[in-house]
């Protein structure tokens, strides 16, 4: 049914393919509307459940988030934008969910007016509903920024004291985040108050203004901003803790096999080369080098060399170098605990078979009520599976480690483990 739906004629006009697009674009958002009213049933459903077993009203509905996000294929931390998109559409804001199902509304064009209108009360909130998404013909043209601007200005006109307060409260989510960056680059970002935002911006500018050494403005405010930060100048090697993971290959230049930084993902040889070069010649920075394991078969990590007379610390370690992102499938955040796939008070033991790298949410998501972990290992394949309240499985399995394709030996000995890797510990 679906196959013929969607099969694209080669020989088909430019004008026909035109339509094609407009009609898939339109389908994308009235599916999204129908998410968005199952979404809002299922959540009702599990309210209804949990109070009629009993379950405390602080406890109610934990998890689902979650369970929602693993659904659509996505990070669970989105899942509580999923479902609170999916509430307020379907019991507060009938006419942009109307909008979203005639296609007069993207689904993230959908997301922005729910967000804008996020600090208003029920009344008001169905109030700017009306006035915004009642005539769908208006909405035409419209791109992100003016659909947003326009929430932004009928909410500041219903309720000012609102917006205040929300500006309030948002200055206790400040804080500062890192994401990768093409070529080798990363983004730091600190989330501020406006005055404090603008400030230190101005402050950045204000060095640039009068700095006159060859570099581009934007070059000298990035310095600026490093050397402020870490009191160090930023042509000097970084003295922060690194832990980069590479095959010994890679170290010695025999061949050029990215390596793993943690934290920020793979690195080109050249460059690790570059970051451990760097710090060995630096006197004041602490260096070692501490060696992996590889499965012969699956290239995962399977033991490492411990120097720590604590058992519990070397784990920790290896569970992170081994899962290097939160194992939760779909969840790429940076690992905060290293936990128990079956609970230890269920018997499960303290091993690395057992364990995960999980962030922090996924690791109390774990925890609610219908939720199951177990982890299994055949050939060399560290592999976790999730089942969820309602019966469904997700499965996740450790990242291969850096290097070149490991190779089977002919000994037997030399089959069980590949000592080629090293992790790299700067400081």
């Amino acid at each position: 049914m679906f196959e013929s739906l969607f099969d694209i004629d080669p020989e088909a006009a430019e004008a026909d393919l035109r339509a094609k697009v407009e009609q898939f674009e339109q389908m994308k958002s009235a599916a999204a509307a129908a998410q968005a009213r199952a979404t809002a049933l299922w959540a009702a459903k599990r309210h209804a459940a949990e109070e009629a077993a009993g379950v405390s009203m602080a406890k109610r509905g934990r998890g689902l988030a979650a369970e929602i996000a693993l659904a659509r294929h996505d990070a669970p931390v989105c899942g509580n934008t999923h479902l609170g998109l999916a509430r307020a559409l379907v019991d507060e804001m009938p006419h942009t969910l109307a909008a979203l199902q005639c296609g007069a509304l993207s689904e993230w064009r959908a997301t922005l007016i729910v967000r804008e209108s996020a600090c208003l009360s029920v009344e008001h909130r169905r109030q700017l509903d009306a006035e915004l998404c009642a005539d769908v013909a208006k909405l035409s043209g419209w791109g992100n920024a003016r659909v947003a601007a326009e929430a932004k200005r009928i909410t500041a006109r219903l309720d000012a004291g609102a917006i205040v307060a929300r500006s309030a409260k948002a200055a206790e989510d400040r804080c500062v985040t890192i994401r990768p960056a093409p070529d080798t680059m990363a983004y730091v970002t600190v989330l501020l108050p406006v005055a404090q935002g603008v400030g230190m911006y101005a402050a950045l500018k204000g060095a640039a203004d009068t700095t006159f050494d060859g570099r581009s403005r934007g070059q000298v405010m990035a310095d600026t901003a490093f050397e402020r930060v870490t009191g160090r100048p930023a042509d000097q090697p970084v003295s922060v803790a690194l832990n980069l993971v590479m095959a010994d290959t890679t170290l010695f230049g025999r061949d050029d096999q990215p390596g793993w930084l943690d934290e920020f993902g793979p690195v080109p040889a050249a460059l690790a080369r570059k970051l451990t070069g760097d710090a060995v010649a630096d006197a004041s920075a602490r260096a070692a080098l501490r060696r992996l394991y590889r499965h012969p078969a699956s290239g995962q990590l399977v033991a490492m060399e411990s120097r720590s007379r604590i058992f519990p610390k070397g784990l920790a370690l290896f569970i992170g170098l081994r899962d290097q992102t939160c194992r939760t499938p779909y969840c790429n955040a940076p690992i905060r605990h290293r936990d128990h796939a079956v609970p230890k008070r269920r018997g499960g033991p303290t091993s690395a078979a057992n364990g995960l790298g999980t962030c922090e949410a996924c690791n109390y998501t774990k925890e609610a009520p219908g939720w199951a972990v177990s982890t299994s290992d055949d050939g060399g394949v560290h592999t976790a599976e999730f089942t969820t309240p309602t019966g469904a499985v997700y499965r996740s399995t450790a990242p291969p480690l850096p290097g070149p394709p490991v190779r089977r030996k002919l000994s037997l000995v030399e089959d069980r483990l590949n000592v080629d890797l090293v992790t790299f510990e700067a400081a």
